[in-house]
């Protein structure tokens, strides 16, 4: 597969939190860090998506008494779980991984800035509705093809390739340069979910060989 002036390659949520010792650490999370690196001279086009969310987000169990973090509760848009404090605008936490080469990036889409609303996907908020406004940017610069990879894979990947993919742009998730929080068998559901609408799998050596 040859990597062109339309595609893009997008890089979600690679920060502190989401690794090792973070607040919401993903098993090996700091293991997409070197794939990803590998990738990037191939591209472009390279955008970032960085959580950032205020303090007493709605989102973090914290805020709501008596709930545990990893809990469902309904919220107006829908059902969302519960999450441990986490990149919390201005942390440490919240910055990327030391070790990831953002400097070729063209954009930072900074998400879950809302208080009221969580915000997985790097095209979406969770009301599924409101735009973070990536779509019109891809298409100002005529991207065709976007190729996801980061953290995790069974949620803020999963979603931000479905939207890629609703949006019409031919979508390809990167699975070794990502890995997955995987609760109840989030990982292979989210696989298989994906599988299913034509979003495709690959491995990064199909790139890189």
């Amino acid at each position: 597969m040859t990597i062109i002036e339309t595609d893009l390659l997008l890089i979600i949520d690679v920060q502190n939190d989401f690794c090792p010792s973070g607040a919401l650490a993903v098993n090996d999370g700091d293991g997409t860090v070197a794939v990803i690196n590998q990738l990037i001279p191939l591209f472009s086009n390279i955008a970032l998506t960085q959580d950032w969310h205020p303090a007493g987000h709605s989102s973090f169990a914290s805020s709501h008494n008596g709930h545990d973090p990893f809990t469902m509760i309904t919220m107006p848009y829908g059902e969302q779980t519960l999450w441990p404090d986490h990149c919390i605008q201005g942390s440490k936490g919240a910055e990327f991984h030391p070790d990831l080469n953002t400097t070729p990036a063209s954009m930072v889409i900074r998400k879950g800035t809302n208080p009221s609303i969580d915000s997985y996907s790097a095209f979406y908020e969770n009301d599924h509705t409101t735009s973070t406004g990536l779509s019109g940017y891809l298409r100002d610069r005529k991207i065709k093809r976007v190729f996801c990879v980061g953290l995790a894979l069974d949620y803020c990947v999963f979603y931000s390739a479905q939207d890629a993919h609703k949006e019409n742009f031919n979508t390809t998730v990167i699975t070794d340069a990502c890995r997955a929080i995987d609760m109840d068998g989030s990982a292979q559901a989210a696989i298989d979910s994906m599988t299913s609408q034509g979003i495709a799998l690959i491995e990064s050596n199909t790139l890189l060989s």
